[in-house]
């Protein structure tokens, strides 16, 4: 079944890609500002924010960053360098490297996520409607959303233009 997107959907998607453009840019100068290039401020807060329970390794802030774990690596080797990151070994396994913020790292990544705060209460009402917006049910032709379609097309029930 092909779908068809109104004019608003496109707008809608267009409307919430401009809004995460706009936080994403605050956030890159914000990082420029501190010295920091944006992806390493972003593995300074995946880092910092990881899930209870994950290793703080280079493999899972490749995959937390979604980039290569080669370029994971150079990432921590700058951070390392200007002491921002730590790593070392761990305790049960000393092959594995964990990862850490340096006290300097803790303070840089403090005074950026406050001012990302303080920038999402200011812009995040507006990317929280665009987000909304966007997530609203397509009509169709048939005036349902695509996921209403389907089902009366499983039951046999479109062509009727049975409810």
């Amino acid at each position: 079944m092909e779908k068809a997107l109104a004019l608003s959907d496109y707008q809608a998607l267009a409307e919430l890609r401009y809004q995460i453009r706009l936080f994403l840019h605050f956030s890159e100068q914000a990082a420029r500002e501190m010295g920091l290039e944006p992806q390493q401020h972003q593995l300074m807060l995946a880092l910092k924010g990881l899930p209870p329970g994950m290793h703080p390794t280079i493999r899972t802030l490749a995959e937390r960053l979604q980039i290569q774990h080669h370029s994971t690596v150079e990432l921590v080797n700058r951070l390392s360098a200007g002491g921002l990151v730590r790593r070392h070994r761990a305790g049960e396994d000393r092959r594995q490297v964990l990862l850490g913020l340096s006290p300097k790292g803790e303070k840089v990544l403090r005074a950026l996520s406050m001012g990302h705060k303080d920038e999402l209460r200011t812009q995040g009402p507006a990317l929280v409607v665009a987000l909304e917006r966007a997530m609203r049910p397509t009509k169709s032709a048939h005036g349902s959303s695509p996921n209403v379609l389907l089902r009366r097309a499983r039951r046999g029930r479109l062509d009727a233009g049975i409810s």
